[in-house]
């Protein structure tokens, strides 16, 4: 078991990736912004999860819960994959139609997450693994509790719907603001009209999809994929596997952090034309094998993580904002 995190004296490598891709490869540039079929996408894959809430008022609990693992789950995870592109001003024209974007990915969830999901998704990319910025390390103490137990990391995977509301309460960043409250009110408003037409597996069936698309489940291996080292000296992972087909090529991860203004229907462009940087890269191709994995393997647990030291939060609260321009397409280019 280790007993803390790999910490690293070297810059965050996505900053200076980037800049030469974008050095040697201008063109690049052209997929830039915001893509607006991602708004079809949201009402499509919105629309597929009332249907089936609906589909499901009068059917028993445990096709309840069957529908949600095989089907919600993955629509879930795939409305997460668009509330992350609407952080990055990729959807709307603007940030506050982006905002309006990720709430309504939220009615298909059941969960008020798209407005502290963009506030700490940004931090995440301007202070990649910084433990007092980036709410995606785990805290120690949850990292020593887990361990390297195989029960226990399934369990911390199961509840880590629960865990990701918690983590960012670390950081020296307000927790609520206007548009958080409007999330929970519209949510809110919408899980009741869910309920009221659709019935309680209606609504448990949209809750179900997101908890399990979040959780225990092939989907669920995304969280380990993205950060946690599985070779010395490499911070960030990818996954070209299938279910990218479904999830938004979510798992061009390294692409997408080397160029955050680039939307989720262009990375396997960027991979295809700067493969160079990224066929010497490790990469998994197999959720359900990344998962065994992590769940097996007593030599991976929640200190797996590469971070680095930067002065405390009080030398920092003083103004430094997150890199927008690295980690936010531009309002010119939304």
């Amino acid at each position: 078991m280790n007993t803390g995190y790999v910490v690293t004296t070297e810059p965050n490598p996505h900053f200076a990736r980037g800049a030469e891709i974008r050095r040697l490869y201008p063109e690049v540039k052209r997929w830039f912004g915001r893509d607006p079929f991602s708004q079809v996408c949201v009402l499509g894959v919105v629309g597929l999860q009332l249907a089936m809430a609906f589909l499901l008022r009068d059917a028993g609990w445990g096709w309840v819960a069957l529908a949600a693992w095989c089907i919600g789950a993955f629509a879930s995870h795939s409305l997460f994959v668009l509330i992350h592109d609407a952080a990055h001003n990729l959807i709307g024209r603007g940030s506050k139609a982006n905002r309006w974007w990720g709430i309504a990915c939220n009615v298909g969830q059941g969960f008020p997450s798209a407005m502290p999901f963009r506030t700490f998704h940004l931090l995440h990319h301007s202070h990649l693994d910084e433990y007092d910025w980036d709410g995606d390390l785990a805290f120690h103490a949850e990292a020593r509790f887990v361990g390297n137990s195989p029960w226990r990391k399934a369990l911390w995977l199961a509840a880590f719907p629960l865990i990701e509301i918690v983590r960012p309460e670390r950081i020296d960043r307000p927790t609520w603001d206007r548009w958080q409250w409007v999330n929970l009110a519209v949510i809110v408003a919408t899980d009741l009209a869910i309920l009221w037409v659709a019935g309680p597996q209606g609504l448990a069936y949209v809750l179900l999809s997101t908890i399990f698309g979040l959780g225990l489940h092939p989907t669920g291996a995304r969280w380990v994929q993205e950060h946690y080292t599985f070779e010395p000296g490499q911070e960030t992972y990818s996954y070209y596997g299938p279910i990218n087909k479904v999830a938004f090529n979510i798992g061009y991860h390294n692409e997408h952090h080397d160029l955050p203004a680039v939307p989720w229907r262009h990375l396997p462009k960027v991979r295809a034309t700067a493969p160079e940087f990224y066929d010497g890269l490790y990469a998994h191709r197999s959720y359900v094998r990344l998962l065994v994995r992590f769940l097996t393997d007593r030599n991976v647990d929640l200190f797996s993580r590469i971070t680095r030291e930067r002065p405390r939060r009080g030398a920092r609260a003083q103004g430094e904002a997150p890199a927008a321009s690295h980690a936010e397409a531009p309002e010119a280019a939304a």
